[in-house]
């Protein structure tokens, strides 16, 4: 996958300042109000910044946190794991692989049935394209 390197003033333009608060600076939007938050149609989660398809429908489930939440990228190669240790916590960012854009962090804590893993991840880094049938 090529990389895109943009800078913040591209980013400043392309984004909405609630995306590149969350996508640019790390924020992280509210729980319980994120459009993606209670959405149930079948499709592809894509980074709002670049495109990248980053998770499927499929793999979407409520995990009662108030955030889309997710038990694995559409592939491992869409995103990337950096350590996060602000907050005076130790945790694990997960970040677009095409734009270093911030998505979210991923738990342990997901369904036991299928990868224990929850990719929380905020619903103003993602965009959706809906399934054709």
């Amino acid at each position: 996958m090529q990389k895109i390197s943009q800078d913040n003033e591209h980013w400043r333009e392309k984004l909405t300042p609630e995306q590149y608060r969350v996508l640019r600076e790390k924020d992280t939007e509210l729980p319980f109000i994120g459009k993606y938050y209670n959405m149930h149609e079948n499709g592809m989660y894509v980074c709002a910044a670049c495109g990248n398809p980053l998770f499927a429908s499929e793999h979407k489930y409520d995990s009662g946190t108030g955030w889309p939440s997710y038990d694995r990228p559409f592939s491992e190669d869409a995103v990337e794991y950096r350590e996060d240790e602000s907050y005076s916590t130790k945790r694990t960012e997960v970040i677009c692989r095409r734009c270093d854009g911030h998505l979210g962090h991923v738990f342990d804590d997901g369904p036991k049935e299928t990868t224990c893993k929850r990719f929380c991840i905020n619903s103003t880094a993602l965009n959706f394209r809906k399934q054709k049938k």
